[in-house]
């Protein structure tokens, strides 16, 4: 079975000889041109021979001309639509259609997002957000409307430009943000994003980002996969998650011990992780982004594990 073939099986909620797997870190080029991030994307994912490749994005949401930070009502207000195509990520889009220029018809891909509340605090607001939504709601709801709107166009853009699916990053997190603004402010700018790609690509998946979860609160997001730290001390677990979910589940590898543990100790994780993950529906991977000093070996490890024939 070909890597796309095992993807598609697993999509349709069938069992294959393996799940498919995928790893992924940030390689912390942001500071070049999109060619030269796709090139390294596409070395790793052959180097490491993985079945799909998750593409990350650390192309930045522009920041409105005029100021340094949004901190005020009238900061909220200069955030407006522009045209994806000549903003920063443009250079993102120049990697999708150089992998997918490599990568068409060997493997699929999938293109990083963060969403529109996330957005906000790491491109634009950062300290000054929890503030705000305090004392002027109205304008940051406003102002996540607009985002959403970007970045659901540049998802459709992404789509078009070859990826499988959107991985959407979600700050789920119960230290980040507590629940009733998690489902004012988060949630539903969120949905609305993979809402704006729904049934346009096969593997849009919704990575509820974080430690401790409002993980309930996300079951119901318009998501083809879910992945989040499941390997974690707060769960959930991957067989609590299938039973609520129609679609598939991404996880099953703790991406916080991949780079302090030894290859024979990662092998038998990778094979837990995949008896938890069960023959179906199932995609194995990191459960959030894995420390780039990770040591090679210990990435072969992995991938030795996640091939071996299992009766």
């Amino acid at each position: 079975m070909n890597r796309i073939g095992r993807v598609e099986q697993v999509l349709k909620g069938k069992e294959v000889d393996r799940p498919p797997l995928s790893l992924w870190y940030h390689f912390g080029v942001q500071h070049g041109g999109g060619e030269r991030f796709a090139r390294l994307a596409v070395d790793c994912f052959r180097h490491y021979r993985f079945d799909f490749l998750k593409v990350m994005n650390d192309y930045f949401y522009p920041m409105p001309e005029g100021i340094e930070a949004v901190r005020t009502v009238s900061d909220l207000k200069r955030l407006d639509r522009f045209e994806v195509e000549t903003s920063p990520w443009k250079e993102q889009l120049r990697a999708l259609e150089v992998i997918a220029s490599e990568l068409t018809g060997e493997a699929l891909f999938l293109d990083t997002v963060f969403d529109p509340w996330q957005t906000l605090r790491r491109s634009l607001a950062g300290e000054h957000l929890d503030r705000l939504m305090e004392e002027e709601p109205d304008a940051v709801l406003s102002a996540l409307d607009v985002i959403a709107e970007n970045l659901s166009g540049y998802c459709r853009r992404s789509i078009a430009a070859g990826s499988a699916g959107i991985f959407l990053s979600i700050a789920a997190d119960k230290e980040w943000i507590d629940r009733e603004p998690f489902v004012r402010f988060v949630k539903p700018f969120a949905a609305r994003v993979l809402a704006s790609v729904r049934g346009k690509a096969i593997l849009n998946t919704a990575h509820i980002h974080g430690d401790d979860l409002w993980f309930d609160d996300c079951i119901d997001l318009p998501a083809d996969a879910f992945n989040w730290w499941d390997r974690g001390p707060n769960g959930p677990s991957l067989a609590a998650v299938k039973e609520k979910i129609p679609g598939c589940v991404m996880g099953g590898i703790d991406h916080r011990i991949v780079t302090r543990r030894t290859g024979p100790f990662l092998k038998e994780h990778v094979r837990e992780g995949r008896r938890l993950g069960g023959r179906d529906r199932f995609l194995l991977a990191n459960g959030c982004s894995i420390d780039a000093s990770v040591n090679p070996s210990a990435i072969r490890a992995i991938v030795e594990a996640a091939r071996e024939e299992i009766s």
